[in-house]
């Protein structure tokens, strides 16, 4: 389990990465675009297209990191009050109902992204195929929900304690 700990988190710091750069390449590229429009009166061809895959990238690749390191909002309030055990079983029913809903959202992403790859789908404006933006995502979550596998393991051990 340790060896999966690591490859996972490696993963989750890699696909962070990618997504601030996709972050930055957004805001570089609506920058560009006001100053072209501004300066020129030529905006930049495609700029939302664009921007639009670099959202769905930046939000895909950097939720894994996010769930890994804890960033996301958890009412615990109730949940705190518990004993180990109890608090164990909670993260347990929800730790499997996530993996169960991620690991379809996976599923269905790859196959929604080979459909697209199929019918050779573009973005509207620049003509960039979108299946592997889609596949993208879709590994994205799948890192994901190996972080969630991970906070299943975790929340096994304490309600065995």
């Amino acid at each position: 389990m340790q060896r999966y700990a690591e490859l996972t988190g490696t993963l989750c710091r890699v696909l962070d990465i990618v997504s601030a750069i996709c972050i930055a390449a957004m805001s570089f590229l609506v920058v560009a675009n006001i100053l072209m429009r501004a300066v020129f009166s030529r905006p930049l061809t495609g700029t939302m297209d664009l921007v639009n895959i670099l959202m769905v990238l930046a939000i895909s690749l950097g939720l894994a990191h996010c769930g890994l390191k804890n960033g996301h909002i958890a009412v615990d309030f109730f949940v705190e009050r518990f004993s180990d055990r109890v608090r164990g079983i909670i993260g347990i029913m929800i730790n499997g109902t996530a993996i169960i809903f991620w690991g379809a959202a996976v599923w269905f992403m790859a196959a929604y992204a080979r459909s697209m790859m199929v019918s050779n789908l573009l973005a509207g404006t620049v003509s960039i195929p979108l299946y592997p933006v889609i596949f993208m995502a879709a590994f994205g979550i799948l890192v994901l929900t190996m972080v969630i596998v991970i906070k299943l393991f975790d929340a096994v051990r304490m309600a065995v304690k």
